[in-house]
Order: structure tokens, then C-alpha cells, then sequence
């Protein structure tokens, strides 16, 4: 695929610091870009290769690796894992180049960054979002997390249950229980896996852990009190909703939001867990291609 696509990278200066950008494909008059946020606060933008395939199309698809990890890894500065920090690089990179138009794919944690954006800084341009495996309140996201805990096994059940009360997430017994957690609701790589998902990466374990927490299950970090629930009804934009039935964003996470927002649907992938894309990565790229092309 990426032998038909040209592919150009990167660093944009922020903060005294560098941020990694990708882009593939050409710029199109008629076609607006899409612009890519990843997951965590922590991880990178190498699973969104898998959605390369987009821009076959002639339209523009642009990852970059947030502040704090992967090719844009910092840690020892804890201060900066905040919202507003990664609201200030989307809006910076958006700036650097050129994206006066643009459709915006934000998978979970992305997606809060989508929502908080769209809300609270109100930008002009945006043709749509796409609001993918995400969620509107980091406290009904716990909730529901431990829910699907409840369906594992009593040892998983308990060797979570211990973590919590401990603090002590290194324990054999909690390692293997959150393996499978992650088999069941995020997703499984192996040998068979394609490159991208099992490339090395450098995580932002710092970011990750100061801006949200231990695991996936456990909001105590400084986005514990995420909740824009109630302001779901000032999102004008267009609005996507993609979650999976095996999804970390479970059917009432993603309800929620389509609930929420006046113009919006969802797509409910049946089978398909966290990383919906890589679960089902033609199905996904049919839908949002077909949905960008419907709202240019």
C-alpha cells in the first residue's frame, strides 16, 4: 500500500520541545485532510498506519505522535500532562501546517481531546469528527470498566481487586489478569500482526500515568474529573461514533455521546474491541471514507 502513497514526516517546535507529525497523500482542493489523534495520554500514532489506506482516495490522512511519547517522547516534566498542553499542540500543529479545513478522527483518549476541543475552544474549519472507541466522562468509563472486569474469571477478578487496594500493579497475578483484560477488550498482537502494531515504541509512560493513571479501568490521574457530558449539546460539527460490541468503550459510552449530539451516528462494529480499526480495519476504512466524502 504505502509503496502507491506519498509519505512525508517531520518535527514541529512546541514548547521548546518537538513534536513528530506524518503525513500521507497529497493535498487535494476538494478533499479535506484527516487529521489523526491517538490514544493513552501515552501511546503513538503507529496503529493509525493501518488507516494509510484512506488517502488512496486523494484525500490527506495525518498522524503525529503527542508530546510525551514516541518520536515526540519527554518525560521529567509532569507539569505538562494536561488537557490543555495537548489541546494547545493540536492547535498548534493545525497551525504549522495549514489545516484551515479538516475532518478530525480522535480514537479514546483522542476522542476526549476532540469533545474538550470542540466544546471548549469552539474552532472554525472543522468539517467533522469522528469520535472513535472514546468517551464523555472519565467517571461512567471506570464504571463500566469494572463492569466487564466482573464478567472475568474470580482470580482475575480478585488480582485486580488487590491491585486497587495495594497500589502494587507489579504483582505476577495482576500483570496476567490485566493481559487478559486487554486480550479481551483492547486487542491481541502477535507474529501475525501487521508491522505497525508490533513496531517498538517508545510509550509516555509518565504522561500516561500522571494524566489518567495505572491502567485503563482506573481514572485517578489529573483527568479523573473529565466530564463534558452536559455540553454534549454545543457540538454543531458533524459527529461519528464508532465503537466496537467488545469495546473498552462499551455501547453505553458511545450511546451517550450519540445521545448528546445533535448530529451525529454511530456505527457499531459487532465483534470488534478497542482498537475497532484493527479489529476490522476494511469495514472502518470504508466508513470513514464514505462519511468524509458526505460532509466535505
Amino acid at each position: 500500500m504505502n509503496r502507491e502513497l506519498r509519505i512525508e514526516d517531520g518535527f514541529m517546535p512546541f514548547l521548546g520541545h518537538e513534536t513528530y507529525f506524518r503525513v500521507v497523500g497529497e493535498p487535494s482542493s476538494d478533499k479535506a485532510p484527516l487529521l489523526l489523534l491517538h490514544g493513552g495520554p501515552g501511546s503513538t500514532h503507529n496503529y493509525f498506519e493501518l488507516l494509510d489506506g484512506i488517502a488512496l482516495s486523494g484525500r490527506q490522512v495525518i498522524s503525529y505522535d503527542q508530546l510525551g511519547c514516541g518520536k515526540s517522547y519527554l518525560d521529567g516534566h509532569p507539569e505538562l500532562w494536561t488537557l490543555n498542553t495537548w489541546l494547545d499542540e493540536l492547535e498548534a500543529l493545525r497551525n504549522h501546517l495549514h489545516l484551515d479545513r479538516l475532518h478530525i478522527l480522535g480514537q479514546s483518549w483522542g476522542g476526549m481531546m476532540i469533545l474538550a476541543w470542540l466544546i471548549d475552544r469552539k474552532p472554525e474549519g472543522v468539517c467533522s469528527a469522528i469520535l472513535s472507541s472514546t468517551l464523555s466522562s472519565s467517571r461512567l468509563w471506570g464504571h463500566e470498566q469494572h463492569r466487564l472486569i466482573s464478567f472475568m474469571s474470580p482470580e482475575d477478578q480478585a488480582a485486580i481487586r488487590r491491585a486497587e487496594q495495594s497500589g502494587d500493579f507489579d504483582s505476577e497475578d495482576y500483570l496476567r489478569a490485566n493481559g487478559h483484560y486487554t486480550e479481551r477488550h483492547a486487542c491481541s498482537i502477535t507474529s501475525d500482526s501487521p508491522e505497525c502494531l508490533r513496531r517498538e515504541k517508545r510509550f509516555g509512560t509518565e504522561s500516561y500515568n500522571v494524566a489518567w493513571g495505572p491502567n485503563e479501568y482506573m481514572p485517578w490521574g489529573n483527568l479523573k474529573d473529565f466530564d463534558y457530558t452536559a455540553q454534549l449539546g454545543s457540538i454543531s460539527q458533524p459527529s461519528l461514533i464508532i465503537s466496537g460490541t467488545n469495546d473498552e468503550s462499551t455501547p453505553l459510552l458511545a450511546k451517550t455521546m450519540y445521545d448528546g449530539i445533535p448530529n451525529s451516528r454511530w456505527e457499531l462494529l459487532d465483534g470488534a474491541r478497542h482498537l475497532t480499526f484493527a479489529d476490522q480495519p476494511e469495514r472502518y476504512i470504508r466508513i470513514v471514507s464514505e462519511w468524509c466524502s458526505e460532509h466535505d
